[in-house]
This record gives C-alpha cells, sequence and structure tokens, in this order.
C-alpha cells in the first residue's frame, strides 16, 4: 500500500479519492485549506491544513509520500473572472515533487482540456466556452507544465461530474477517436484514480471517463 497525498482533498473529487483510498488500505494525506473540516474517521488518515499556491506548504505536505493525486476546484462563481489556480499550483507543485523524487502524479483536468477539446461536439462547443472557457484555459497550461516535467504523470479527464455512488460501470476512453463528453459520478473517477496510484499502464498518457455519453 500507498502513501498518498490528495491535493484538494476537503470536497468533491479530491473528497470522494480520500475516502476511496482509505477503503483500498492506502495511507492518506488529505491536504486543503479547511483539512480540518473533513469529517472521515480512520486510522490511515492525516489531515494536513495547506493552501495549493505555497511553496513551504507543498514541500511540506510532500514529506515522506509516494504519490500524489492532484484534484483541484474552483468554486462556479470564480467562473467568470481569471483562473489561475490549476496552472500556478501545478507550477509549484511539480518542480516540489522532482525535487523531493516523488515521481507518480496522477492530475484531474476534464474533458475538453488539451488535445480533447477538438473532441467537443460543434452544439456542445459555444456554451462551454461561455462558461468554462477561462478555466480550461487555464488547465490546458496545468496539462502542458505536466507533460513536461520529468515525473511519472497520468492526465485524468472526467466527464460532467455527478452525485451519489460509485457505479462501476464508468469507461475509460483511452484513444482520442473514441473520446466524447458524457457523465459520471465523482466516486467513479475517485475509484479510477485511486486504481492509478500503483498502476504504471498509463503514465504518460490521458484519458476521458465516462459513465453515460452526452447525446449531443
Amino acid at each position: 500500500m500507498a502513501h498518498v497525498l490528495v491535493i484538494g482533498a476537503s470536497q468533491g473529487i479530491g473528497l470522494e479519492t480520500v475516502r476511496a483510498a482509505l477503503a483500498a488500505g492506502h495511507r492518506v494525506r488529505a491536504f486543503a485549506r479547511s483539512a480540518h473540516r473533513i469529517a472521515l474517521s480512520d486510522p490511515n488518515l492525516e489531515r494536513f491544513a495547506g493552501d495549493a499556491l505555497n511553496g513551504p506548504d507543498i514541500a511540506a505536505a510532500l514529506d515522506g509520500v509516494d504519490a500524489v493525486v492532484q484534484a483541484l476546484g474552483v468554486p462556479v462563481r470564480d467562473l467568470l473572472g481569471p483562473v489561475r489556480l490549476f496552472s500556478d499550483a501545478t507550477g509549484l507543485l511539480v518542480p516540489a515533487m522532482e525535487k523531493a523524487g516523488v515521481r507518480r502524479l496522477v492530475a484531474v483536468t476534464g474533458f475538453g482540456a488539451g488535445d480533447s477539446r477538438d473532441a467537443i461536439s460543434p452544439l456542445q462547443r459555444l456554451p462551454f466556452r461561455l462558461v468554462f472557457g477561462r478555466a480550461y484555459d487555464d488547465k490546458d497550461a496545468q496539462e502542458m507544465r505536466i507533460r513536461r516535467s520529468r515525473l511519472d504523470w497520468t492526465l485524468v479527464r472526467p466527464g460532467v461530474l455527478t452525485g451519489g455512488k460509485a457505479t462501476g460501470r464508468y469507461r475509460v476512453l483511452d484513444e482520442p477517436s473514441s473520446w466524447r463528453n458524457g457523465l459520471i459520478a465523482r466516486a467513479d473517477v475517485a475509484h479510477f484514480l485511486v486504481g492509478q496510484i500503483e498502476d504504471p499502464g498509463r503514465i504518460g498518457k490521458a484519458v476521458v471517463l465516462i459513465d453515460h455519453a452526452l447525446p449531443l
């Protein structure tokens, strides 16, 4: 079992990843500014209060871990203004990991980031850009920084996120020709992320995750 640092651990995919990693028997360091609010009880859980945009916090959090799951998010209200969280945080994380000798990085971006943008259907493209354009421009920069690194990285691009329990029915779309948008539970995304922690099969690759494809 691994010692895993989950960045963005207090909510959303990050919190689901903490749950899934603990259930799989991993030791988890849950990193978030509001880590003290994580309402989970497990002897393998360490709550680590820190800021993903603070270099010393990141360096301290990397001490002794084997792998990192980066699952950052921004509030909906912030989507209308400039978004820099993803690229700025990654710009700190990558060199810190390289310096610390922590090689495994599983990073959540999203369907529409990087070269998956070309797979957005024409009818979805305009509303996607209007709502998520600034965030996904920043996710593009995030992915580019990771790709240029010396890390053993995997980029994970889930479709439209939903709540609820994991279904186990999700699909992992490895080939660009198969990429499409769809719905997927955060818990299913977390299940996949945890499976990648010690699996080298998708190192240096980007995948899209969906459960049900959207009709357009």
